[in-house]
């Protein structure tokens, strides 16, 4: 198995608490960066019940995503080498499907930060989200058409349609507790969003929500969801229980006194009765 459960390296000075993936049984199992940077750990998983737990808390400036109306869209020619990968097609997300639509809808509008979110607007308004609406294979003009889906297919889609506009955009995983926001009664789950490239930099944007949030904790990016599996099994495997939470606490009372900071806290507990032959 491998498995992409750890905080970002960008993250890491943040911890306030060891990051540690905990097994039970104990499994052997080691780190590694991928070729996107994330840190990916890798194992050998026994036959049986497999549970892994993380659980960590981390410091948060406790601002909204940041929103720059001015940032440009750049010329391809003036793009950074490895910005290029987030203008083409991927697994999930099938630009080529969608470029005829995307310059239909979004060609008239000034490129750069109004065209990005008018990508959002659009994608936000188009799908239905919803837990029940889940499939893993759904590429974006899939979602397009079917026009329901969760986190990963708005991301999906509005990553496609801003590459099709010539704009880098690279799919991001991660926690994102209710902070700031009504609680949402519904169980919670890791989040997907998106960063584009404007202005010389990446924002962070997303399409389901279509709000700044507070509280993002990345965990991997990518060119889209295959990138950043939470796990990945080289072998049948079968999820047998799943749960994150992601909360704010007060650091004074709950971690022990270094001020009064927005601290974020995660569990994440899974379960997998693995079979292997």
């Amino acid at each position: 198995m491998v498995l992409m459960l750890s905080v970002h390296p960008s993250r890491q000075q943040d911890l306030l608490i060891k990051h540690r993936i905990q097994f039970s049984p104990y499994v052997r199992a080691r780190d590694y960066l991928d070729a996107f940077g994330n840190i990916c750990t890798r194992l050998v998983a026994p036959a049986g019940l497999l549970q892994i737990r993380n659980r960590f808390a981390i410091a948060d400036s406790g601002k909204p995503d940041e929103v720059a109306p001015q940032a440009a869209q750049w010329e391809i020619d003036s793009l950074p080498d490895e910005a290029i990968i987030y203008l083409l097609c991927s697994p999930y997300c099938d630009t080529q499907k969608l470029t005829d639509l995307a310059w239909a809808q979004f060609g008239g509008i000034r490129g750069g930060w109004q065209r990005v979110q008018a990508i959002c607007d659009y994608v936000h308004g188009r799908i239905e989200f919803g837990y029940h609406h889940a499939r893993g294979d759904r590429t974006a003009a899939e979602a397009h058409e079917e026009r329901v889906g969760v986190c990963r297919d708005f991301a999906h889609l509005a990553v496609s349609l801003c590459r099709c506009m010539n704009i880098p955009a690279r799919y991001c995983t991660g926690y994102l507790g209710d902070i700031g926001v009504p609680r949402d009664p519904a169980p919670m789950d890791f989040s997907a969003w998106f960063e584009a490239f404007l202005g010389g930099r990446w924002y962070t944007f997303d399409a389901r929500h279509n709000r700044p949030r507070i509280g993002r904790i990345l965990i991997g990016r990518g060119r889209d969801a295959a990138d950043v599996a939470i796990s990945t099994n080289f072998g049948p495997a079968q999820l047998a229980h799943f749960a994150v939470i992601t909360e704010e606490v007060d650091l004074a009372t709950d971690i022990c006194g270094t001020g009064g900071r927005t601290i974020k806290s995660q569990h994440q507990h899974t379960a997998l009765p693995i079979q292997m032959s």
